[in-house]
């Protein structure tokens, strides 16, 4: 090659100070990310660290939702305390979701790696593996769109909730905010919304009906997924009960659930036989006798004693008066 193409490439090449350049805003664009990144991650700690004295005024999905509706959007939310719902519901939603919930550190890798492995052999029933606080994180400060950005992002969160909130209350705000349909959210929204009735108030056919719309809430309904339902109150049998108290005693329920109280005995006639064992009994005549003189000793024992007798005074008696005669006489 002449002199001339060895100057082309010579041209091609990057200069130091170009390169110095390109490094310079490099560095700035990364720190620029850290930073956001630090008051993003910052920000969602304090407000985790709020989330365990109050409820959220809004969620990232709902306002993704809102900024993509239309005016005739109509956002229904009521957050309730889990004492407030059905104890069916969270079992259910456990049962649905993440049977491991209460087993794992916020990430269930187990149950990742089964849905891999599900969708890859090309089920029709697509499965996802997040767990309830990954589902949680997600809601509370991201949106739906399922890129690996918004996973990258949900991963460090998933941890934050764990360590900031008990596994009570991660499931409690969870039932509160997570997507039931078009505009609805929580669990007390859903029930009023589906069944026109409280999510106190729900069967364990409805907690399961919902529980089985939690996967595409924008398309599914408790009345279009029986066979789904179906397997999920199936887990439920199997899950038994979540081992920590969920709701609030109902006192009808409890008195109809109660055992009835012990019939009274009926009196036994004074010649029966008190039965001890297989080859010792008591008579019934004797304890009588017992108990009566037992009480007769008793009363004797705490009697007065009587009074002691009056004394006695002896009086002589009075000598026989005499009539004098001689006056008489000498009249």
């Amino acid at each position: 090659m002449g002199p001339s193409s060895a100057e082309e490439d010579s041209s091609k090449d990057p200069s130091p100070r170009d390169r110095s350049f390109a490094l310079t805003v490099a560095r700035k664009v990364g720190a620029g990310a850290l930073w956001i990144l630090a008051i993003f991650y910052g920000g969602c700690a304090l407000a985790l660290a709020a989330y365990i004295f109050v409820n959220p005024w809004t969620t990232g999905v709902q306002i993704q939702r809102r900024l993509g509706a239309d005016a005739s959007y109509e956002k229904r939310y009521e957050p309730r305390p889990l004492s407030a719902l059905d104890e069916d519901l969270p079992l259910a939603v456990v049962a649905a979701e993440d049977a491991r919930f209460f087993q794992h550190n916020g990430i269930d890798w187990e149950a990742i790696g089964e849905a891999i492995e599900e969708n890859r052999d090309g089920d029709a029933q697509r499965r996802g593996g997040s767990s309830i606080t990954q589902q949680l994180v997600k809601n509370l400060f991201l949106t739906t769109h399922g890129t690996y950005f918004r996973k990258a992002l949900e991963l460090p969160l998933t941890y934050m909730a764990e360590l900031i909130l008990s596994k009570r209350r991660i499931l409690e705000l969870y039932l509160d905010v997570i997507e039931w349909g078009p505009g609805v959210y929580g669990a007390e929204a859903a029930a009023q919304y589906y069944y026109g009735q409280s999510a106190a108030q729900l069967t364990r056919y409805q907690a399961a009906a919902l529980a089985a719309c939690i996967p595409n809430p924008q398309v599914r309904r408790p009345q279009t997924v029986g066979w789904y339902r179906d397997i999920i109150l199936s887990r439920m049998d199997v899950l038994g009960r979540l081992p920590i108290t969920t709701s609030i005693s109902h006192p009808e329920t409890d008195r109809e659930s109660a055992p009835p109280p012990p019939e009274p005995e009926p009196d036994r006639p004074a010649s029966s036989t008190l039965t001890r064992g297989p080859s010792n009994s008591v008579s019934t005549d004797s304890l009588k006798t017992d108990s009566t003189q037992a009480e007769s000793s008793r009363v004797d024992s705490v009697a007065p004693s009587p009074p002691p007798p009056p004394e006695t005074v002896s009086v002589p008696p009075a000598a026989p008066a005499t009539l004098r005669t001689d006056s008489i006489d000498g009249r």
